[in-house]
């Protein structure tokens, strides 16, 4: 069993950053690969960033150039640096992860075989 918790959400103004973290715990052989999904009011979650075991990353066309996912493997933690956010932004961030190590299911939310509890995100205009 694996558990995830998320943590640096809030509420900023449109522009600004915050840095989303995710620790944890377990059978890290669950978090091989990582990801952040996010699930706005009346919307489908859906994939955000990815990370490999060995660092490879894929993010999302609507948040490239702006977010940022890394790793520290010696602290079992996952980051999300998100900058020049966007009232479009606004949205639950769910951490995630999974025993795969494929490529191909980075970004498919079935994959994922643990998830944090979500923290919330709120950019104003």
């Amino acid at each position: 069993q694996v558990q995830l918790v998320e943590s640096g959400g809030g509420l900023v103004q449109a522009g600004g950053s915050l840095r989303l973290s995710c620790a944890a715990s377990g059978r890290t052989g669950g978090t091989a690969t990582m990801a952040w999904f996010r699930q706005a009011p009346g919307k489908e979650r859906e994939f955000v960033s990815g990370i490999t075991w060995n660092g490879g990353t894929s993010s999302a066309d609507s948040v490239k150039g702006r977010f940022t996912i890394s790793r520290d493997n010696a602290k079992n933690t996952v980051y999300l640096q998100m900058n020049s956010l966007k009232p479009e932004d606004t949205a639950v961030y769910y951490c995630a992860g999974q025993y795969g190590t494929s490529w191909s299911s980075l970004r498919r939310l079935g994959a994922y075989d643990y998830w944090g509890q979500g923290t919330q995100v709120t950019v104003s205009s």
